[in-house]
């Protein structure tokens, strides 16, 4: 049977049980379909990650340890496998708890904003998502664009309609360009600190960098930005609701 017709039998990376001594060499274990895509998912992902998306798929199957035709029969094109690594690493991580989080009128906005982003830094911003994005962002931004479409229309509106509730807005309308501005630091912010531990290869808080970034310098960074929105726009609750300094 030729290659074409079975790319399984090009599969260099099967499982396998070492053999006794002197004795004949069990047979391989063939890996099930899903086990092989997430095989080469993985792989993928880590590949990407370390190299940008102008590596060669040839070079991808090689360091997966499959050949260049098993590739192509899971995923027909390069932006095939791009598409299944956006939906595993970067839409698939939004968490639908986050949107009941932060819809909850009963949670103080900043307890509210603290909670979510101390999730979101420590569970999303890792190693491989952190830097495909920025990869993405050098190369043809077909990543980046797909997920700050989806922080445009799930993330950013709840943020907005959230800082204007802790300054005791009524507004409703759509954010100014100087509201949008600012919530882009505090969230650019987050950012920046994966970007010291991944790109820059500095520790965030300490000379040995921790595994999770403390709630403490979350809280620090909300509590600054919305005392910066009070300041910029106004401070539109009653006296007797304002939060004594």
């Amino acid at each position: 049977m030729s290659l074409e017709k079975n790319p399984e039998r090009g599969l260099q990376a099967d499982v396998q049980a070492q053999p006794d001594a002197g004795g004949p060499a069990p047979a391989r274990r063939r890996l099930g379909v899903a086990e092989r895509e997430r095989q080469i998912l993985d792989g993928a992902v880590s590949f990407f990650a370390q190299n940008g998306f102008a590596g060669q798929l040839r070079d991808l199957a090689r360091s997966i340890g499959v050949t260049h035709a098993l590739l192509y029969h899971y995923f027909p094109t390069k932006q095939a496998l791009i598409d299944r690594v956006y939906e595993e690493l970067f839409e698939s991580r939004w968490k639908p708890e986050w949107d009941a989080l932060l819809d909850d009128d009963s949670i103080d906005v900043e307890d509210k904003l603290t909670a979510f982003y101390d999730d979101y830094v420590n569970q999303t911003l890792s190693r491989e998502f952190t830097r495909i994005f920025v990869f993405s962002g050098l190369e043809d931004h077909s990543i980046t664009d797909r997920f700050f479409a989806m922080l445009r229309a799930r993330l950013f509106p709840r943020l907005v309609r959230e800082t204007r509730r802790h300054r005791g807005s009524s507004a409703r309308g759509r954010a100014s360009r100087r509201e949008l501005e600012l919530l882009a630091g505090l969230h650019g912010g987050f950012f920046y600190i994966a970007m010291r531990r991944w790109i820059y290869g500095q520790a965030v808080t300490s000379d040995a960098a921790p595994e999770r970034y403390e709630a403490a310098l979350v809280r620090d960074r909300v509590r600054g930005y919305l005392a910066a929105s009070v300041e910029l726009f106004g401070d539109e609750r009653p006296p007797s609701k304002r939060r004594r300094r």
